[in-house]
């Protein structure tokens, strides 16, 4: 967009940036964002850092809005206890159903943390989260790997809701609306 104005400006700028402004304006988009539906799909992923696997948390409501991520070393109860309190301290209420996979630990840490909450565990009804980390995968692969944990942290905290907001759900728009809502959304 700059370089259409006129304006070159090096790639180190730009990740400096984004490095500066990044979060806060995802935290304002946030703020902003629609209703968040009350069934929340939670999923996790093998991350590799520098040869080390960690694991990328991932939370997304009916609609397939990211609500949350965290990047953690373990997948166990202790770490699935620490997103649940994470999740709901940043989303200041609880859901009406959790969907995840068959992992253990989601059950044994929402019998801690989140007790009268339904759970559903379900190998086919986790797409919707399972899908989210497709658009992680391309980014990482384009940035050539993810250099430590912080910096992925860092990065995918801000990067869920800033490309929530520029790409809309196509699908669920008619062309005029969409275009509509792009051009505002820029």
């Amino acid at each position: 967009m700059m370089l259409y104005r006129g304006i070159e400006v090096t790639y180190e700028t730009i990740r400096e940036w984004c490095q500066k402004f990044g979060q806060q304006y995802a935290n304002q988009l946030q703020r902003k964002r629609p209703y968040i539906r009350d069934k929340w799909h939670l999923d996790e992923v093998v991350v590799t850092i520098k040869k080390q696997q960690y694991y990328l948390w991932r939370a997304v409501d009916s609609e397939g809005n990211v609500l949350d991520v965290l990047l953690q070393r373990q997948r166990d109860t202790k770490a699935a206890e620490r997103f649940f309190r994470k999740l709901l301290k940043k989303q200041n209420f609880v859901p009406r159903v959790i969907v995840t996979d068959k992992l253990k630990s989601y059950e044994a840490a929402k019998k801690r943390v989140m007790k009268n909450v339904e759970h559903r565990q379900h190998k086919g009804l986790n797409n919707r989260a399972e899908n989210s980390h497709q658009p992680t995968r391309v980014r990482e692969r384009r940035m050539r790997r993810f250099k430590s944990p912080g910096q992925a942290q860092r990065f995918l905290s801000a990067f869920g809701p800033i490309r929530d907001h520029f790409h809309p759900k196509q699908h669920q728009l008619t062309v005029k609306r969409y275009r509509q809502q792009l051009r505002q959304r820029f």
